[in-house]
This record gives structure tokens, sequence and C-alpha cells, in this order.
């Protein structure tokens, strides 16, 4: 069997599967009364006081992410000095060795630009 032919199989297997399990539970799904309680956004018979729209601030976001960026980009150096560690084991892999450790250079030096920048940008200040 071809390749092509594995992927069709596996394909129509898949929207069977997933198309029967939608229909499957829409047959044996209690239905509920359209009653107002039931419509009501939590079903912990207290009232609703208030709306659910709540302003939080940018900055907390845009740290996150840059928190977020930045662990990240660190966790991917670990492979690359693992790489630069046993690359640099021989005379002959020097050149390799300097090659990466030029490239993990330009990341560091890359992330550091957008730390600046960001503190630049005041992103960093917390009020």
């Amino acid at each position: 069997m071809s390749s092509y032919a594995m992927i069709c199989v596996f394909s129509l297997l898949g929207t069977f599967f997933v198309g029967g399990s939608i229909l499957f539970s829409r047959l044996i799904a209690p239905k509920s009364p359209d009653t107002p309680k039931k419509l009501q956004p939590y079903e912990c018979s207290m009232e609703s006081i208030g709306t659910a729209r709540i302003q939080f601030k940018v900055g907390y976001y845009l740290f996150a992410l840059i928190f977020m960026v930045f662990d990240v980009e660190a966790l991917f150096l670990f492979p690359c000095l693992a790489i630069f560690r046993e690359a640099s084991t021989g005379h002959e892999k020097a050149v390799a060795a300097f090659a990466l450790l030029a490239e993990i250079g330009a990341f560091v030096a890359i992330l550091f630009v957008g730390l600046v920048y960001a503190r630049r940008k005041g992103v960093l200040e917390w009020e």
C-alpha cells in the first residue's frame, strides 16, 4: 500500500471517529429545559453581581510575554552549549566550535538588544 493511500485511510478513519463521537454525544446527551436559571453563566444559585469585564493594565501582559520570550530563549541555550562542549574537545574541531560560539554570541546579542529596547520603552517598569 502506498504512503498516500495510508494517509487517505487514516484521514478517513480520523474523520469518521471524530464525527461519530460528536454525533453519539449529541444523541445521548441530556436535554436541559429552557429555563432562565439554566441560561445564566453560572449555576451556583448565586446571583451575578456587576459585569464580568475587568480591565487589566497592558503592562502586565507585556511583562509576562517578555518573561516567556527570555525564558524560552534561555532554554534554547542549554542544547547549544552541550553541542559546543562536545565540539570543542578536539583540535580539528576548533573551527566548528568557534563558529558555534559566534552563533551563540549573536543569539545572546539579539536577546540583549531586545531587553534594552523593552527597558527603554518602559515595559519593565512595574507601577
